[in-house]
């Protein structure tokens, strides 16, 4: 049987987050605004009977005809005003007259249009970049910085996040990675090979001439003061018949002989012993590089260093050492961390500050950074905010939206009954003086 594919169902409309102190207050200034703007109305409409009721029995003069017209014109301005404001929120009376509830139709479109509106008018990459660079921000940055309070309360915020990262951070994930990205590497490349090429170089550049240097003088030394120990060795191996007094010579001959020879080879920087040894360092380090046999050794004793115990659990003693490191220094306000963290914020901020050269260049890639994300992330940002407003339900939306901006066009409604009620006075005037009452 053939599968049905199912369609995934659109997410439900999202309400609008809005403070409900602040909902309250507008909707309070909404509803005062609104009943002012109907007052001007009712007061118009209440003038317009007046006047009629005075012109029906014949009473009154002149003027009546003129507070007539003008608070005509005025219902009119302020009915037509009405129907305008209320028409782009909601069906004026609940009729469903076409071109009306603006909002509730057309939010998706007006999301789009605010959204490309964004897009062309505030995140142009000209735009972007005049603004970033008028705004001079490695200088106010580096000045700002600069102030030693600032400098600390920079470090007290990075140790206040550092104890939060490490809060969050579970020891035996922390543990792991050390282990994978530290110990684990260290054992996974052949030792021998670049072993061999590091102590190469430190040959080609004679830098094991002082470890020679340090070797032949400590075996000096050690031979200057053997006497006892080679006394004790020919006493110990000598044949028992041999006279007490031939021991004694033959122990200070070869003291003598020691002392000689380690003394030509501190001495003399070319002697046979020294040439042998670096000889030897030459040879074994091109035998770390290419001689299997020698390289298979260096694995083993690889092998031997990472199996020992201090090393399998370098990771847990790296982390726990450091995780307690980084929570006493989090806690002590002078504390080597936070101490180092002010003075490299001061520091940079008054490089930032002082260096024009440096100043320069940071202002040059804030400036292509600000560029780029603006040619290459301007549609997605723009995007946040059509998708946001296609996922607004359209009746609250248009609820809300009027309890922002409803206030300020109820002047429309009261500037519709006082400008009608002008121009109604105007017309009727000049209409009297050219044709009579």
């Amino acid at each position: 049987m053939d599968s049905i594919a199912v369609e995934p169902r659109p997410a439900p409309p999202q309400p609008i987050a809005l403070s409900a102190a602040d909902d309250a207050n507008k909707r309070r200034d909404l509803f005062r605004m609104k009943s002012l703007a109907t007052g001007f109305l009712v007061v118009a409409t209440l003038v317009y009977l007046f006047c009629r009721w005075e012109e029906s029995r014949g009473a009154g003069g002149d003027w009546v005809g003129y507070v007539r017209a003008a608070s005509e014109a005025g219902m009119v301005g302020a009915l037509a005003d009405w129907f305008a404001v209320t028409a782009l929120f909601r069906h004026p009376l609940n009729l469903p007259i076409p071109h009306t509830a603006i909002i509730k139709r057309k939010k998706d479109q007006l999301g789009e249009s605010l959204g490309n509106f964004v897009g062309t008018n505030f995140l142009a990459p000209d735009v972007v970049s005049e603004k970033v660079s008028s705004a001079q921000v490695p200088l106010r940055l580096g000045t700002w910085m600069a102030q030693p309070r600032n400098a600390e309360r920079v470090a007290a915020e990075s140790t206040t996040i550092l104890r939060a990262i490490v809060g969050v951070l579970r020891d035996e994930d922390v543990q792991q990675v050390i282990d994978h990205t530290i110990v684990k590497r260290l054992a996974e490349p052949l030792w021998g090979p670049p072993i061999g090429r590091v102590l190469a170089e430190l040959i080609a550049e004679n830098r094991q001439l002082p470890l020679l240097d340090m070797l032949a003088e400590r075996a000096h030394q050690w031979a200057l003061g053997s006497q006892e120990t080679i006394d004790r060795i020919v006493m110990h191996d000598a044949p028992q018949w041999a006279p007490k007094f031939a021991n004694i010579l033959v122990s200070e001959k070869i003291y003598r002989e020691i002392v000689e020879f380690t003394w030509k080879v501190r001495s003399n920087p070319e002697h046979e012993v020294r040439l042998a040894a670096n000889k030897f360092l030459v040879d074994f380090a091109t035998d770390l590089q290419h001689d299997p046999a020698t390289i298979a050794k260096a694995e083993r004793i690889k092998a031997e260093v990472m199996g020992r115990e201090e090393i399998t659990g370098l990771a847990e003693t790296t982390w726990r050492v450091a995780k307690r490191l980084i929570l006493e220094s989090v806690d002590d306000p002078d504390s080597t961390l936070r101490t180092k963290i002010a003075d490299n914020v001061r520091e940079l901020g008054e490089r930032l500050r002082d260096d024009t050269e440096l100043r320069t260049k940071v202002d040059n890639w804030l400036l292509r950074g600000t560029r780029y994300v603006a040619a290459n992330y301007a549609s997605e940002i723009t995007t946040l905010i059509t998708d946001t407003v296609a996922r607004w339900d359209a009746e609250e939306a248009s609820k809300k939206i009027e309890l922002q901006v409803g206030r300020d066009l109820q002047f429309i409604r009261i500037n519709g009954t006082v400008v009608g009620s002008l121009a109604g006075l105007v017309i009727y005037t000049i209409s009297h003086l050219m044709f009579g009452g």
